[in-house]
């Protein structure tokens, strides 16, 4: 969908309004008054509200009415060319929901991703999309400046879409009327926020320049000259198309606001695990299924990190993990570095706390952006990542050197730490020029109410000398020469306005009288008492202004001369500061390449640091990471239904899952609620926590390098496009079989379910032949057809297959019958076949009626008996799946 442009956003005075039919929307959807006004002779509609409650509805229009917002501004007319006064008014920025800046409705812990997506080329017919047709992808959080390119394929596009989480993707305006058009379907099938928009006709320098290449544009423990784009390759065709129409949304609506963009880094598919879009929500990896957002996901349970650009790292770490050995092994020496030395894990983590979001505010910067508490907050930053170098400095002179293992413990950290730039200079300096919050001075309220500032400072004295008013001490007067003199020029004129006020209260003898401003009458004294006013009206230096029932103000010539002074003096003030804020933001955004970095690689430790409190916390282990295709896991667990057991008061029961070269495939069968989804997901997440760099819910584990993971766990209908749920399931296992490697892990549980017991009986068959015979990956097979180990030759002795299928092996989980009639699940892993489900205990645990159940239960005798006359069924199954082993192509 492409979301019209609401303009609610026209600034009058303190409001922001909106008119015409414009109006009667705005105040629908904000539920906000409508009323009229009269322009040029007509009544026309109007709403409006305050300036303070802008990001209020900025948040209900762009978030959760998906609508651009376009935002007006007040210029003041130059009387210079010849205009008189007032304002022009003129559209500054389009508000949209995937250029967001920093509005404080911006989730700190999400990147807010703005993607582009151009097919290679759009003279194609539908019936001439093939899956391997390449599309370009680019994309960019605005707030933050991360930039990336990608070149994938339509039958990838969703898991790309999925992965990258975008808040708004952009499509060639040629296919906003082309409903079947295979890129618009892809983007509206996974529910992203689509707009369009026009590609430029001449290509701009950027989308010209190079790319990065790199195994991992957020991994500082990566080689150097990757990380910092040392490696030049030109993007793909569709890539540079991609970029081009990014670049062109984001000038058409930001305008004012726009950054300038360095090259993009181009992300490479071989260096990170492909997780499709099946799994990433079955998985639960960002959002739990059932309660949305981040509730029961694996992202809730192992998030231990304390700042938000670490969160946004962590999450793009569980989305894409490493396939690089080098980078997980260190990525894991960082974690295993911090879980064996728990104070200064300790102090770091506290430390960290202390440090802002620097990525985001050097971004503001490099958008003309930013404010002096922006500055004040990178200033302590700063000085917390000084802090933090400090603090493992100390460690390791603690420690000594000379040990051998101590010292190759410490190579990783050292390599981290050499890597970051030294910026104490920029904190000193900006430290220096900004005046601190704890030595603001605030007196009285003689003056009258505060003026509006236009952007937040470190310190706001309030002088009730100054006619003014209010005078903001945003930087020290130490900074340079003019601010100590033009300080200086205010403080004997201050002094020379108590004097003056010293003089007239003694020379006329008037104790009640001031020397103020105010905005009505201009520079005046004030008489706080009447009856002493009596004492100017015949003196020639004061002239009645006005008066009231208890006092009375005047005009004094030397006071307005004097007042005026101090006006020109502060007002000379605030020029140099501003002027001295903009010098400050021009040695940020000199640095900004060094900040990013140093903020890139806390990031990092941040994420390294919660993952070693994780495995602290949960009992976690460091897994041994190959090259090979073995996955050896010794008492594996879930991680977050063992929290999630653990809070109710009771304990997990682990399973040891093994793949081997001569048995890459296992077979499960149990009862229902015995624990084999639990089983088939915690395969699944030990294998991504594992190749995240993090230490993994087992005794012991060995994994080798996954390059997919795929499952086939839980399906809903899909109605709205005419899909039962047997066709989902039918669609997500076509699309394994067609897309699993050898490397790959797949996880499928009740293939074939949903239609009658031999048409799924024969997929599951199917299915498990072709993972086995042609795609060779490892794998667990979840079913309830019993007559499936049949059919592979099961054998009772070695639970191994027979023939061609000796590769399968075989597992189960079982019921624990008790005396008095009750059960319990083992949900512990055996070798075997499980022939018998248990579904109507599940029926009675559920609270199916008593009569129902006994209905049910003389159902499945009959069954059972008369499947047990069906003398050498087994046998006949058997020698059917191998006649079909043999016989397919």
């Amino acid at each position: 969908m492409n979301s019209e442009i609401e303009p609610p956003t026209t600034p009058v005075g303190q409001f922001y309004e909106s008119y015409f039919d414009q109006a009667a929307e705005v105040s629908r959807l904000l539920n906000i008054k409508l009323t009229k006004k009269t322009w040029s002779g007509q009544r026309i509609h109007m709403c409006g509200f305050p300036l303070m409650h802008l990001n209020k509805y900025l948040k209900m229009l762009v978030q959760e009415h998906s609508r651009f917002v376009a935002m007006c501004e007040e210029f003041p007319r130059n009387p210079a060319l010849g205009a008189k006064g007032g304002f022009d008014r003129r559209v500054v920025r389009i508000v949209t929901p995937g250029t967001l800046i920093d509005e404080p409705f911006l989730n700190p812990y999400e990147n807010n991703y703005l993607l582009s997506v151009v097919p290679a080329s759009t003279e194609l017919s539908l019936r001439e999309w093939p899956p391997s047709f390449s599309v370009g992808l680019a994309w960019i959080d605005v707030s933050t400046g991360e930039f990336y390119t990608k070149s994938t394929t339509l039958a990838g596009l969703r898991d790309e879409l999925v992965r990258v989480s975008p808040k708004e993707v952009i499509l060639d305006a040629r296919f906003s009327e082309d409903d079947s058009n295979p890129v618009r379907r892809a983007a509206s099938e996974e529910g992203c926020f689509v707009s369009y928009s026009t590609p430029p006709e001449t290509p701009s320098a950027l989308a010209d320049s190079t790319a990065t290449t790199q195994a991992s544009p957020d991994d500082v423990t990566a080689d150097a000259e990757l990380l910092d784009g040392l490696l030049p390759v030109p993007l793909a065709g569709e890539e540079t198309a991609a970029v081009e129409l990014l670049t062109a949304f984001m000038h058409a609506n930001l305008m004012d606001h726009m950054p300038s963009l360095s090259s993009p880094a181009r992300e490479v598919t071989c260096g990170r695990m492909q997780i499709d879009t099946h799994t990433v929500k079955a998985l639960e990896l960002r959002e739990g299924m059932r309660e949305g957002g981040t509730t029961g996901s694996l992202l809730s349970v192992i998030k231990r990190t304390v700042t938000s650009s670490g969160t946004r790292l962590l999450t793009r770490w569980l989305c894409s993990p490493s396939t690089s050995v080098s980078e997980i092994n260190a990525r894991q020496s960082l974690v295993a570095f911090f879980y064996t030395r728990p104070f200064l894990r300790q102090d770091l983590v506290q430390v960290l706390r202390e440090s802002d979001d620097a990525t985001r505010i050097v971004q503001k910067f490099l958008l003309g952006r930013g404010s002096f508490s922006d500055l004040s907050a990178l200033c302590t930053t700063v000085e917390t990542w000084s802090s933090i170098k400090e603090r493992i400095l100390t460690e390791r002179k603690m420690e000594g050197e000379g040990d051998s293992l101590a010292d190759a413990q410490w190579t990783s950290v050292e390599a981290l730490m050499d890597r970051m730039s030294d910026l104490s200079d920029l904190a000193a300096r900006i430290s220096m020029a900004l005046a601190q919050r704890e030595d603001a001075i605030r007196i009285g309220d003689e003056m009258g109410e505060e003026l509006p500032s236009s952007e937040p400072s470190p310190a706001q004295l309030r002088d009730p000398r100054n006619p003014l008013g209010l005078v903001e001490w945003t930087i020290k007067p130490e900074y340079s020469q003019q601010l100590m003199r033009l300080h200086d020029t205010l403080q004997t004129l201050l002094s020379d306005r108590d004097k003056l006020e010293q003089r007239l209260q003694a020379e006329y003898n008037v104790p009640s009288l001031t020397l103020r401003a105010s905005p009505g009458q201009g520079m005046h004294v004030h008489i706080g008492r009447k009856r002493e006013a009596a004492k100017l009206r015949d003196a020639k230096d004061f002239v009645p202004l006005s008066e009231s029932g208890s006092t009375c103000t005047l005009f004094n010539r030397e006071w307005s001369r004097l007042a005026g002074q101090i006006s020109e003096t502060t007002l000379a003030i605030s020029t140099a500061e501003k002027e001295a804020f903009e010098q400050l933001r021009a040695e940020v955004v000199a640095r900004s390449s060094d900040l990013r970095r140093n903020a890139r690689i806390i990031d990092e430790l941040d994420v390294t640091l919660s993952f070693a409190d994780l495995a602290v916390e949960m009992r976690f282990v460091r897994p041994t990471v190959t090259d090979g295709t073995s996955y050896h896991v010794v008492n594996g667990r879930h991680p977050t239904v063992e929290l999630g057991l653990l809070t109710s008061g009771r304990g997990f029961t682990p399973n040891t899952v093994t793949f081997t070269p001569d048995s890459p495939l296992h077979v499960i069968t149990g009862p229902n609620m015995a624990g084999k989804s639990t089983l088939l997901r915690q395969t699944a997440l030990i294998a991504i926590l594992a190749q995240t760099g993090s230490f993994v819910p087992a005794d012991h584990a060995e994994i080798g390098v996954v390059d997919r993971v795929f499952s086939r766990v839980g399906a809903k209908d899909d109605l709205f496009r005419d899909r039962s749920t047997f066709m989902v399931e039918m669609l997500e296992a076509g699309d394994i079989l067609r897309r699993a490697t050898p490397r790959s892990l797949v996880i499928m549980d009740e293939v074939g379910r949903g239609t009658t017991v031999e048409d799924g009986l024969a997929i599951a068959f199917a299915t498990v032949h072709h993972l086995l015979s042609v795609n060779g990956c490892r794998a667990m097979f979840a079913t309830h057809f019993h007559e499936l180990a049949d059919m592979l030759g099961h054998d009772p002795a070695t639970h191994r297959g027979e023939g061609p299928f000796s590769p399968i092996a075989f597992f189960c989980t079982d019921v624990d019958e008790i005396e008095n009639g009750d059960f319990t699940y083992s949900h512990r892993l055996s070798p075997g076949v499980n022939r018998d489900s248990h579904g109507l205990k599940v029926a009675q645990l559920a609270g199916m009626p008593g009569p129902a159940v006994s209905v049910a239960r003389s159902a499945l005798a009959w069954l059972k008996e008369r499947s047990a006359q069906r003398v050498g069924r087994g046998v006949e199954l058997h020698a059917l799946g191998q006649s079909l082993a043999f016989d397919s192509p």
